[in-house]
C-alpha cells in the first residue's frame, strides 16, 4: 500500500513536471517571437525615412519605392509566422532593390542620412537574423518536447501546440550562404 502511493506521488510530480517544462518552453518561444517582433517593427519604422531620402535623389525610380513600401506593409499586416516569413522575404528582396539604387546614384551614396539609416539597417538586421536564430532554436524545443514519449502524453492531454519555425525562403538562404566575392 505504502510502496503503490509513493509510486502514484513519483508519478503525478514527474508529470506535473512535464506540464511545467512544456509551459516554460511555450512562453520561451512566446518571448522570442516577441524579440523577433520588435526587431521587424525597427525596421518597419526605418524603411520609410530610408525611402524619403531615396526618393529625393532618384525621383523616376518610383517603382522600386512604392515596391519597398508595399512589401512593408504586407509584412506589417502579416498575420501569423509562415505568412510573416514569406512576407519578410518580400520586403529583403525589394530592400536589396533599393539599395541598388543608390550605386546609381554617387550623391546618394554619399548623403550621411542615407548612410545612416543604411547601417541602421543592417545593424538591425543582424539583430532579426540572431532573434530568428533564438527563436527557431526555442521551437525546436518545444516541438521535440511535444513529440517525445512521455511528455507528448502530457502535451496531447492539454491541448500543447507545436509551433511554426520562422525560415527563409530558398532565394534568401542562397543569398545569406553565398560567400562575398572580394576583388583587388
Amino acid at each position: 500500500m505504502f510502496t503503490a502511493l509513493i509510486i502514484i506521488v513519483v508519478l503525478v510530480v514527474y508529470g506535473v513536471s512535464l506540464y511545467n517544462k512544456l509551459v516554460l518552453l511555450r512562453q520561451q518561444v512566446k518571448e522570442s517571437w516577441a524579440t523577433v517582433d520588435t526587431f521587424l517593427k525597427r525596421r518597419y519604422d526605418l524603411i520609410p525615412n530610408l525611402v524619403e531620402i531615396v526618393k529625393g535623389y532618384a525621383k523616376h525610380e518610383s517603382q522600386t519605392l512604392e515596391a519597398v513600401i508595399s512589401a512593408r506593409n504586407a509584412a506589417m499586416s502579416a498575420t501569423d509566422t509562415a505568412e510573416r516569413a514569406k512576407d519578410e522575404n518580400v520586403l529583403s528582396g525589394t530592400l536589396k532593390s533599393l539599395f541598388a539604387l543608390s550605386e546609381s546614384y554617387p550623391d546618394l551614396k554619399a548623403n550621411v542620412n542615407f548612410l545612416e539609416l543604411q547601417q541602421e539597417l543592417a545593424d538591425t538586421e543582424n539583430k532579426i537574423q540572431a532573434s530568428r536564430q533564438f527563436y527557431n532554436t526555442t521551437v525546436m524545443s518545444l516541438n521535440t518536447r511535444i513529440e517525445m514519449f512521455p511528455s507528448n502524453l502530457i502535451a496531447k492531454h492539454f491541448h500543447f501546440q507545436s509551433a511554426e519555425y520562422f525560415e527563409l525562403d530558398d532565394a534568401e538562404k542562397t543569398a545569406v550562404m553565398q560567400t562575398p566575392k572580394i576583388s583587388f
